[in-house]
């Protein structure tokens, strides 16, 4: 399914939304984003997209950045195909962490691997 009809989804919108609220690791790619704006869950967060969709995130709240990859206590979001090794990488890593916490927050910015800081 596009991430165009995947915004639209009632069913995907409540499935991303029990992540969030249960503080479970979540990864977006290129348009996955947009899923986030409708999901209620994007404002306040630092994430990045495919270049398109920027003023969509951050008429929603976002604190949209043009970078490979960042992570946002949890939330991994990145640009473009060509960003997924940086993506593939700090996804797994995400995931192997499980549930975080909402007072901790991480932010990753940029090609290299390695640890956020919060």
């Amino acid at each position: 399914m596009n991430p165009d009809k995947l915004r639209r989804n009632q069913k995907a919108l409540e499935f991303v939304q029990g992540f969030f609220d249960a503080h479970k690791p979540v990864a977006a790619i290129c348009h996955g984003p947009w899923t986030l704006i409708d999901a209620g869950v994007a404002r306040g967060r630092k994430l990045t997209s495919y270049h398109s969709i920027q003023t969509d995130l951050k008429n929603a709240g976002a604190d949209w950045v043009d970078q490979k990859v960042v992570v946002d206590n949890g939330l991994v979001t990145s640009r473009k195909p060509d960003d997924l090794p940086a993506f593939n990488e700090k996804m797994i890593e995400e995931f192997a962490e499980g549930v975080h916490d909402q007072k901790k927050g991480s932010v990753f910015a940029g090609s290299a691997p390695g640890k956020g800081v919060g």
